[in-house]
């Protein structure tokens, strides 16, 4: 552990600059959601087909920047430590704000969509972050604070961003970059560094490469086979990023103003798991069951989504879906249990590649579906049917968990 931050009793304080930080950074990436895949779908001409294929094009590049850009992102903050890593990130996502603000064509949203895909890939030192400064019993809650960062960020973001973009479409990216902008400051004025000198390691590009940092997950059966519930689990939740927005306004006729306050109630929800119950749960549980309980609710909520035929029985089923959270906080301090102190950031940059393949494999999977459920010569319309296919991968995930977790230590 830590004890830069712990020998001066500062661990709540810690874990409290990296929860305004990694929420000043969702609020800025939420603020944007409800009006970029509109943006997209008046770029192309109103189609939604076309609209859908187009946004499976940028939720793609962004991955593939995610995946290239996480374990560089990780093994330097080993070397350097994690605060400057987390700066240089919020200052180029502001940088690629202003671009997505005044950007003319859909070229011009491309390039800024890449950009984001890179400064945004620094998250995965937000984990690196707080492994180095809880224990481990303490993990499972301190991943649910960044859970809950997400989710307050999500809470406040989409719903601001819905409001300045009835106002005009592009304020939503102009306020995101005055966020950026802020973190920057923030963190460069109050955010303490967590990894001591004498935990850090050098830098290696062996490890910093997208392939290099995923052998450190085969290096052990178990944690090779909790790598995998993670990654599952990261692809169900691409469902969101890649087709809620266009899914919410075929089916639903929302406006941007409306999903901004549907994604407000996601958040809500998933705040209150993540920031109030993940610690409870694995208290009373274990990290095991808590994991097992929560692709169990991921699966209803996911089903629910996919069946809910009118707004009303689709809020019904966003509780259920936020109790999902638990199976992150858990997997991911199970995962850190295999690791050493000098690896954290390597691992954490690898779960970062992991999250940047599932995004890079997702929008694709998702809008492709989406699109062929909704064509007019289709004899079924199914639009749910992402929302089925994240259900069934629910499914497949805790029959894996199950297995994985006969191999690991009855006490965790």
């Amino acid at each position: 552990m830590s004890k830069t931050i712990r020998a001066k009793g500062k661990t709540k304080h810690a874990l409290l600059f990296i929860f305004i930080t990694v929420l000043l950074d969702i609020l800025a990436l939420g603020l944007v959601i409800p009006v970029l895949q509109p943006l997209i779908k008046n770029f192309m001409g109103g189609n939604s087909v076309n609209a859908a294929y187009m946004i499976g094009l940028f939720g793609t590049i962004w991955a593939l920047m995610q995946f290239f850009a996480s374990p560089i992102f990780g093994a330097l903050s080993d070397q350097v430590g994690r605060r400057p890593v987390i700066l240089i990130s919020n200052l180029g996502t502001a940088f690629d704000y202003v671009i997505m603000a005044l950007a003319p064509t859909i070229g011009w949203l491309f390039v800024g969509r890449t950009i984001s895909g890179v400064t945004t890939a620094s998250i995965s030192t937000a984990f690196a972050y707080i492994a180095d400064s809880t224990t481990p019993k303490e993990r499972a809650a301190g991943f649910g604070l960044i859970g809950a960062a997400f989710s307050v960020g999500f809470i406040l973001g989409p719903t601001l961003g819905g409001i300045f973009g009835d106002i005009d479409p592009r304020l939503p990216f102009w306020v995101a970059g005055a966020l950026s902008l802020i973190n920057f400051f923030y963190g460069l004025f109050v955010l303490p560094e967590s990894l001591p000198q004498k935990h850090r390691s050098p830098f290696n590009w062996k490890k910093a490469n997208p392939v290099g940092s995923l052998k450190l997950l085969r290096s052990h059966r178990d944690l090779f086979g909790l790598a995998s519930v993670y990654f599952i689990n990261m692809l169900a939740h691409v469902v969101f990023s890649s087709i809620f927005v266009l899914y919410a306004l075929d089916r639903y006729g929302w406006d941007p103003k409306h999903v901004g306050y549907c994604l407000a109630v996601v958040g809500l929800c998933t705040g209150i798991v993540q920031g109030g119950l993940v610690r409870p749960a694995v208290k009373r549980f274990g990290e095991r069951k808590t994991l097992l309980m929560g692709l169990f609710f991921g699966l209803l909520g996911f089903a629910g989504f996919g069946w809910a035929p009118s707004p009303a029985f689709f809020y019904c089923f966003i509780p259920l879906t936020a109790l999902w959270g638990f199976a992150n906080s858990a997997v991911l301090s199970l995962m850190t249990k295999h690791v050493s102190y000098k690896e954290q950031g390597q691992l954490q940059g690898a779960n970062g590649s992991m999250r940047a393949i599932a995004e890079f494999i997702g929008p694709g999977l998702f809008t492709a579906i989406y699109a062929f459920c909704i064509l007019p010569s289709h004899p079924w319309k199914i639009p749910g049917s992402p929302f089925y296919l994240s259900a069934t991968l629910m499914l497949i995930n805790a029959l894996l968990a199950f297995m994985v977790l006969q191999h690991e230590p009855k006490g965790r």
